[in-house]
């Protein structure tokens, strides 16, 4: 397993152990891979994924937009992706039904010194794109925490910063 996606799962961890948003939406989500700037994700849809007409929520996708995004800019070696600036989605299709596997892919478009901007698409088991997403987030104070790493461009290696072997 690369440096980059161990570290990416690391901070997905992180968003699940504190038992807020992420853990009571989506705690099946699956980071399946990640080099610097992208990181793919599954989410096998259940029931508490729909919204009363029986298709996945709008605001889970948005949620999803958010916290990929969130792991797009954890994929460069941020251990704290920032805070959200502008955020939003847009919807093309139904994303599937209960069973069904939610394909996603963030990808981190830009990063500067004070802002990161990140594109979400949400695929359906038939390779449709169903939803895509775009988010902003202000990470100027994130890129002295103590916990940050630098990968190497392919994200194989960490450069600086303590690698910690687990999956």
């Amino acid at each position: 397993m690369t440096a980059c996606l161990r570290f990416t799962r690391r901070v997905w961890q992180s968003f699940i152990t504190n038992k807020g948003h992420d853990a009571q939406c989506f705690p099946n989500l699956v980071v399946h891979r990640a080099i610097p700037g992208e990181v793919n994700a599954t989410l096998k849809i259940e029931t508490y994924n729909l919204n009363r007409v029986g298709v996945i929520h709008g605001g889970l996708i948005l949620s999803m937009t958010d916290t990929l995004g969130s792991l797009a800019v954890a994929s460069k070696g941020f251990w704290m992706t920032g805070v959200s600036t502008d955020i939003g989605t847009s919807f093309v299709r139904p994303a599937g039904k209960p069973g069904d596997v939610l394909h996603v892919k963030a990808m981190l478009t830009a990063l500067g010194k004070s802002l990161a901007y990140t594109r979400v698409e949400f695929t359906n088991p038939a390779g449709e794109l169903v939803a895509y997403g775009y988010h902003t987030k202000y990470v100027g104070k994130s890129s002295t925490h103590q916990k940050n790493i630098k990968l190497s461009e392919d994200g194989e290696t960490v450069l600086e910063g303590e690698d910690l072997d687990v999956d």
